[in-house]
């Protein structure tokens, strides 16, 4: 394999995108007019037992959870207040279509720095 390529549906796929290069600061290649393709962070992949497939969820890893939504605040975004799980403080951010996606400071060992 040479990568992993994930897609996010949007109901407002310009604005996301916009948020994605502005806000986050990812680089992306143009792959049509205006169809953007992100470099992301290194990314892992964990997988959770469940009743019921429940397919992909995502979330942002940062080193200073509380300086990363200072930061995110100052530019407009919407987080949620901090909570504690066995795997890390979390919190949450709202895309501009209204999208949820977790962000969080994990205290779990990193595959990404295999």
């Amino acid at each position: 394999m040479m990568g992993l390529h994930l897609l996010f549906a949007s109901t407002d796929a310009e604005a996301d995108r916009a948020f994605l290069r502005d806000v986050l600061g990812w680089p992306s290649v143009e792959a049509g007019p205006g169809w953007l393709i992100f470099k992301t962070p290194p990314t892992e992949l964990a997988v959770h037992p469940a009743d019921e497939a429940s397919g992909l969820e995502a979330f942002l890893m940062c080193d200073d959870l509380e300086g990363e939504l200072a930061r995110l605040a100052e530019l407009g975004v919407e987080t949620e207040p901090i909570g504690v799980r066995r795997y890390g403080r979390v919190s949450s951010l709202t895309l501009p279509s209204g999208a949820v996606i977790g962000i969080y400071q994990p205290t779990h060992p990193l595959a990404i720095q295999l």
